[in-house]
Order: C-alpha cells, then structure tokens, then sequence
C-alpha cells in the first residue's frame, strides 16, 4: 500500500473513548471516518445531543459492499436508521433535530425566523467559509496563498459581525456553529503552513474560535493534532485524491 492510500485506523485521544462507549447496537448507526470534518459535524451534533448512537469506522480505501450498498457515493457521513440510508453532514444534523425531538438542546431555534436566519449563517460557513480554507491549503503559488488568506479573512469577518457571543446566537450552541467547528480544530494546519493567525482575523473571531474549540462536544469528537497533520500534508502539497480536492481542482461546488 502506497502512502497515498494509507490512513491512520482509528480515532485518538478524546474521539478514541467516545468511539469505545458508542459500540453497543442502536437503531442509528453512524458511519464514519474519525479524520473527517464533515464527520466531525455530524458527529457533534450527536454527542452535543446525547443521542443513542452506534459508531461504525469507515475505511476509505476498503469500503465494505453494505456500506456502499446504503450509499452509493461511498461518502462519510452516513447513518442507517431502521434501515433506511441517508448522508450529506448538514443534512443529518438537521435528521437529527426532526427524528429526535426529544433530545436536547435543540441546534436550530423554535421561532420559524430565527431558524431561517441560522440556516442563512451555516450556508455562509458551508459556500464562503470552508471552500476558502480549501483552497488555501491546497494553493501552491504564493500569490495565490495570500489572495486566498485574505479571501478567508474577509469570510471569517463577515460571519464574526453577526456572532452575538460566545455562541454565534449567544449561548445557546447552534447549526452555524457545529457546521464551523471542525475546520477550528483544524486551522493550526493553516497557521503553520499559509501564515493564518486567529488574531489577524480579528480579537472577535479568536474569542469566537476559542469558544468552539473547548466546547465539551467539540472535544469528545476530536483526534490528536498529529493523525490530522498526516493527512493534510496530502492537501498542502496539492496531492489529495478526496472528492473535495477534486472539486476544488476542478473549480466546482463540494
């Protein structure tokens, strides 16, 4: 197996016991990669909740036929609730919210406009936000690195304008923030390759991203930095063979 196709075959750290305490059969059963931020999403979503879960790993280069039987895209996330498939990371979180009422909190506000106004915000983070980070790592050109830094400024500003503290609703965690959680985690990948700083955004954002970081859910669902670095090094040199690099070579939406 070449470099290229290996990947390290577990969570760490904190994400590694969560997995261990979620392996008891449930009707929902997540399926997922511990290196992926839109798992990661997804995944929060699920502890932030307390919902009944079992984890099932997916390795992306040997993905088992009732996997891809249930999903035909072969991507993660993924569930399978009494026996009926569904993925896409947004998408599940907001499953999530209407399959489960009973748990809370709830990530999107009862009030109609207030839950339109923050699927406004995860549309900002999703379009304007992560593309941005991915293009950024993946650049080669210098040029090109710091037009793409300043392009991810300018996102990271716009969204900050409309966080109220520390939450982007205020306390209550919300949509907007577990869609923007996992590429926090992940921006130290960012400042020690593209020259990104958390204060050069602005003492608004740092405070924002801080907030995110230490948040407990955020943290059960999170691997150690140096398995993330293994992986990202691929995208840093523009080698990535994954469904966004592709997209993002290719100009297209992911």
């Amino acid at each position: 197996m070449s470099n290229g196709d290996y990947i390290y075959p577990h969570a760490t750290g904190l994400a590694a016991k969560t997995v261990e305490q979620r392996q008891e059969p449930q009707d929902l059963v997540f399926y997922a990669g511990w290196f992926c931020p839109y798992v990661q999403r997804s995944w929060i979503a699920l502890e932030e909740r307390g919902i009944p879960y079992q984890y099932k790993e997916v390795n992306p280069y040997k993905k088992e036929k009732h996997f891809l039987d249930i999903n035909p895209k072969g991507l993660v996330p993924a569930i399978e609730y009494k026996g009926k498939a569904m993925y896409e990371s947004l998408i599940l979180c907001e499953f999530f919210e209407d399959a489960f009422p009973e748990h809370k909190p709830h990530l999107l506000p009862d009030d109609p406009f207030d839950r339109a106004y923050v699927r406004l915000w995860t549309d900002h983070v999703a379009k304007q936000i992560v593309p941005v980070f991915m293009r950024l790592v993946m650049a080669q050109e210098p040029e090109k690195q710091k037009e793409h830094l300043e392009d991810y400024y300018k996102a990271l500003r716009t969204l900050t304008e409309k966080v109220k503290g520390p939450y982007f609703l205020g306390e209550q965690f919300s949509l907007v923030d577990i869609a923007l959680a996992p590429w926090i985690v992940r921006d130290y990948i960012l400042a020690e390759n593209r020259g990104y700083s958390r204060e050069a955004a602005g003492s608004a954002w740092k405070a924002y991203a801080e907030a995110l970081e230490t948040r407990d859910s955020v943290r059960r669902t999170q691997s150690d930095s140096e398995h993330y670095a293994e992986i990202y090094a691929r995208y840093l040199r523009n080698e990535a063979q994954s469904e966004a690099a592709k997209a993002i070579r290719a100009g297209k939406p992911f």
